[in-house]
C-alpha cells in the first residue's frame, strides 16, 4: 500500500469532521484536529464547545466521530481524544 502523505491524510480526515461537525454543532458542540501522523494511522482530537464536560461526549466521540473515521478514512487506526 502506497504510504500517503500527511497533507492527503488531514484533508481525508477534514472531510469526515465536516459532517460531525455539523451535528456536533445543533448541540453547540465541535470537534478540533489536533494533530495526525499518516505513518501510524493516529489522529488526535479535541471536544470543544457544549462537548466540553457533557456527560454524553464520551458515546459523541466513541460512536459518532471514532466510528465515522474508522469506516470513512481506512487509514486511520488510532483515535485519541485530548484535553
Amino acid at each position: 500500500m502506497e504510504q500517503q502523505t500527511k497533507e492527503k491524510f488531514i484533508e481525508e480526515i477534514e472531510r469526515v469532521l465536516q459532517v460531525v461537525r455539523e451535528g456536533l454543532a445543533m448541540h453547540g458542540g465541535n470537534v478540533e484536529l489536533v494533530d495526525c501522523e499518516a505513518d501510524t494511522g493516529k489522529v488526535s482530537l479535541r471536544l470543544q464547545g457544549a462537548c466540553v464536560g457533557c456527560p454524553m461526549s464520551e458515546m459523541t466521540f466513541k460512536a459518532g466521530i471514532e466510528e465515522a473515521l474508522f469506516e470513512m478514512v481506512p487509514s486511520v487506526k488510532e483515535v485519541i481524544q485530548v484535553d
